[in-house]
């Protein structure tokens, strides 16, 4: 699923116009200043409609606490999120108005216009189209069970793995850590190395993303799926998997903790 964000005056009107022109499933989440109307649900735009306002109540159809929540469940079974009013890490974020500063954005910056009317839709699409998308494991998971050999399936085992604050009590904490990859060759390395894990006797579907840019304490960064005949086919595929993605997908990962901030190959 393919996330954007507009801030600044008049986003609502560009989340409505872009959401007609994207092709597929578009959900849309609007940040609002009062409090969301409970007894009613916000007008409709694109397929899937939530309002959030600034306490974090919502209304619309689904159920969710804060705009990463809805990201992820939405990005199963829809193409496109657009979040108006809201911006974090990883996103791409579009900026209306000329009061707005890409230094106080949290996503990366793709389009910036002085109103609306002034986006080139179009060259906005194309900057979507090689954005990060967002990806979560169920999404994932949901993708393997849609195997033709999914009747023939018993197990599937996932790994995931995530931001570790310390490795000891005594550590500084790590704050964030960002990772980088060379664009096309990481991600066909990582089809390489599914496609050899399914050629095995009774591993029907492998799957696997590697998330870029900043990604926080506490949050995940890389997810191997497997769809198997039985239980020890898929726990043998997902550790063969991780292990090859860490030893041959060209990632690079910096380091930033309280008080320092180094990438990991140069101190290998």
């Amino acid at each position: 699923m393919q996330p954007i964000s507009i801030l600044g005056p008049g986003a609502a009107d560009l989340a409505a116009t872009l959401a007609d022109r994207l092709t597929g499933r578009v959900a849309v989440v609007r940040r609002i200043e009062g409090a969301a109307d409970s007894g009613g649900e916000p007008a409709a735009v694109g397929d899937t409609t939530v309002d959030i306002s600034p306490d974090g109540s919502w209304v619309g159809r689904g159920a969710a606490s804060d705009v990463d929540a809805l990201l992820d469940r939405f990005a199963p079974d829809h193409d496109y999120v657009v979040v108006v009013g809201y911006s974090r890490l990883r996103l791409p974020t579009v900026l209306v108005g000329s009061d707005a500063d890409p230094a106080d954005t949290p996503g990366d910056v793709v389009t910036r216009a002085p109103t609306p009317a002034d986006v080139d839709v179009a060259e906005l699409l194309t900057a979507l189209d090689g954005a990060e998308p967002w990806v979560t494991r169920e999404e994932l998971v949901a993708r393997v069970e849609r195997s033709a050999a999914a009747d023939r399936s018993g197990a599937i085992a996932t790994f995931t793995g995530r931001v570790r604050a310390r490795d000891d009590p005594d550590d500084d904490r790590t704050t964030h850590l960002a990772f980088e990859k060379y664009e096309g060759v990481a991600r066909d390395r990582m089809d390489a190395i599914a496609a050899e894990l399914t050629d095995r006797e009774g591993v029907f579907e492998v799957a696997m993303h590697h998330r870029t840019g900043v990604v926080e304490a506490g949050e995940d960064i890389v997810f191997v799926v497997v769809l198997a005949g039985h239980r020890a086919e898929a726990f043998r595929a997902v550790e063969d998997g991780i292990d090859r993605l860490k030893d041959e997908v060209p990632i690079f990962k910096k380091e930033t903790t309280e008080t320092e901030a180094f990438w990991l190959h140069q101190r290998e």
